[in-house]
């Protein structure tokens, strides 16, 4: 089918937009790429110490140019059940390279913090700044001039894209993703959230939570919500960078020890010296990113790739941004029930069809670009390529089509009957700001809300508010110096419970913040990211107790209803942060509290 007109339209102002800068970084990457096999201009003493540690094999495999050297960047660690089954990858990876005659190294770890651990505590101040940390350690990793091709080994929330980010900067390699896979579906969802607001209430203890979210959380792989770890991996399908079918296989089966060892085989084949060569470059440009972007509203994903993709784009030289997102939304319909947009996980999502059918569907409709590169063109051609399905036939890994029909309605639509006619995400404007609001899990009726202001500058004051009764009215939360030249950008998703109660006894409740969410947020309308971010100066600073806010996800507002003129005298307070600016590391990172960007811009220190 042809490409939608609006996919079409948004692409082609997508790379007029990017002109400059996009050739910039293909010029580089050709010039990187031309200079062949980077081992040629390493002396011999910098080839000894690159191959010092390895076997006999190995090393004489290296002493030429003749094989490709494979460097596997991983996020392991044993604390995040994500990363925890990435621990015998290696030995998975080496194996399978030596078969099909090339090498693999460990090239460098990333470090690898977890959001899930980190909520409402002072670390999770550090979390976005974490995505560029990873980007630079993903580039120390490739530093050496070794290598071939990358495999990059990560799951969870800004582990991908900080190592896409950083991969990008070494283009002219070829680079595969390798996830875990999520962990078998636990306590459901519905039953989790409802225990959360019991406990916000005062109604179960402490002991009670735990034993809920142990049985929600509960063994190595994935949490299996629908946040920004699962979005990821489905990112890195749609955008072409996983072999079909990968992202969403559980750790510990054969299945899965399978796809990692193809992997291998297949980093093998597209590298420099194998015989399909295929640097990344080529696969992430205007179209991959637009396809990234559709993927997303499509599924209902999360809101912090309304941040990840815009870095992941200047990375590659594309500049992207809200408005793009927000006309591909228009025309994205919403094709998945996943929670928080619904009451199934992942692995329900898996097996009604998942990637294959999503992708199918979206193909199907023109909504996204099938002439792609990809790192799977033995399978197909571009990403129809990705509507095949992973199977084992004996001890064999082979492909065949996936599903033409989804195995549940309920929770994976067709692009016929869809759940929503448009994508998940809306771009708010007005007297406040810009910033985006995640609709896909929040009713029509609760999409519009109009009402008084109660300001706070930090999520503990909210709290604090919440337990004393002083939100038992309609209101509009505003969670101010929330941004990351403030504090970071923190998630404020320990305070969902808490409004979702308020929503729940009736009340007219809503959320604006120039910080963000979790990939989770569901049912209480937040508009979220607002920029310029506040200690920037930004309007929402502005905004006063009382004042009426409007929250306006059917027409695109977010208006404080205050006269202009009285709007123009108002100040923009500036507030001590000094006390948000030490402890748990956070002095460590004041160069990038200095340096980073707004929101729309990616919230990065070295994005343009």
């Amino acid at each position: 089918m042809s490409l939608h007109p609006v996919v079409h339209d948004v692409t082609e102002r997508i790379k007029k937009r990017s002109a400059t800068t996009r050739a910039a970084y293909v010029a580089r990457m050709e010039k990187a790429l031309g200079e062949g096999p980077h081992r040629n201009v390493l002396s011999c003493g910098n080839l000894a110490h690159g191959f010092a540690a390895c076997n006999l094999t190995d090393k004489t495999a290296l002493r030429g140019n003749q094989r490709a050297n494979i460097a596997i960047v991983s996020a392991y660690n044993d604390m995040l059940s994500a990363h925890e089954p990435l621990q015998t990858y290696p030995e998975i990876i080496k194996q399978a390279a030596r078969d099909a005659g090339a090498v693999a190294q460990f090239a460098g770890g990333v470090p690898a913090m977890c959001d899930g651990v980190t909520q409402g505590q002072p670390g999770m101040e550090l979390s976005l700044f974490s995505r560029d940390v990873i980007a630079m350690a993903t580039a120390v990793a490739l530093t050496h001039n070794m290598f071939d091709a990358a495999l990059c080994l990560g799951v969870c929330d800004k582990i991908v894209p900080g190592m896409l980010m950083g991969a990008l900067a070494f283009g002219h390699l070829p680079c595969i993703f390798v996830p875990a896979g999520p962990m078998p579906s636990g306590l459901p969802n519905k039953k989790k959230a409802e225990v959360r607001q019991l406990f916000a209430q005062g109604k179960v203890d402490r002991e009670a939570l735990l034993d809920a979210e142990s049985k929600s959380y509960h063994s190595p792989g994935t949490c299996t919500f629908y946040g920004t770890a699962n979005s990821n991996q489905m990112l890195m399908e749609i955008m072409g960078l996983h072999l079909p079918g990968t992202a969403f296989v559980n750790p510990g089966t054969e299945l899965r020890h399978k796809l990692t060892a193809a992997t291998a085989e297949r980093a093998a084949a597209i590298a420099a010296l194998g015989e399909t060569p295929m640097p990344l470059y080529k696969v992430i440009d205007e179209r991959a990113i637009v396809n990234g972007v559709v993927g997303l509203l499509a599924s209902g994903g999360s809101t912090n790739h309304t941040i990840h993709l815009i870095a992941i784009a200047q990375a590659a030289g594309v500049q992207l941004n809200w408005d793009d997102f927000s006309e591909l939304s228009a025309v994205t319909p919403s094709l998945t029930r996943i929670y928080p947009n619904g009451q199934a996980d992942v692995n329900h999502f898996h097996a009604a069809g998942g990637m294959s059918f999503l992708i199918r569907e979206l193909l199907g409709a023109g909504l996204v670009h099938g002439d792609v590169n990809t790192v799977a063109a033995h399978l197909g051609e571009g990403l129809h390529a990705y509507t095949k399905e992973p199977f084992l036939d004996g001890d064999s890994l082979t492909w065949r089509e996936g599903v033409t029909e989804s195995g549940d309605p309920e929770i994976l639509a067709s692009v016929a009957k869809p759940f929503s006619p448009n994508g998940g995400v809306v771009v708010l404007r007005g007297n406040m700001g810009r910033g985006v609001i995640k609709v896909s899990a929040v009713k029509p009726e609760h999409r519009v809300v109009e009402a008084p202001a109660v300001v706070f500058n930090d999520q503990n004051e909210l709290l604090a508010a919440f337990q004393a009764g002083e939100l038992e009215k309609d209101c509009v939360a505003v969670v101010r110096f929330q941004g990351p030249k403030a504090n970071g950008m923190p998630e404020l998703h320990k305070l969902t419970p808490s409004l979702g109660v308020m929503q729940d006894k009736g009340y007219k409740v809503a959320l604006v913040t120039d910080g963000r969410m979790s990939g989770a947020s569901g049912k209480v309308p937040a508009a979220i990211h607002v920029t310029p971010e506040c200690l920037d100066g930004g309007p929402l600073a502005k905004v006063r107790d009382g004042d009426i806010v409007r929250v306006d996800a059917e027409q695109g507002v977010l208006e404080a209803k205050v006269a202009p003129e009285e709007w123009a005298r108002r100040e923009t307070p500036q507030p001590d942060l000094t006390e948000v600016h030490h402890g748990l590391g956070r002095e460590l990172f004041a160069p990038f509290r200095a340096a980073v960007n707004g929101a729309e811009a990616g919230a990065g220190v070295f994005s343009a």
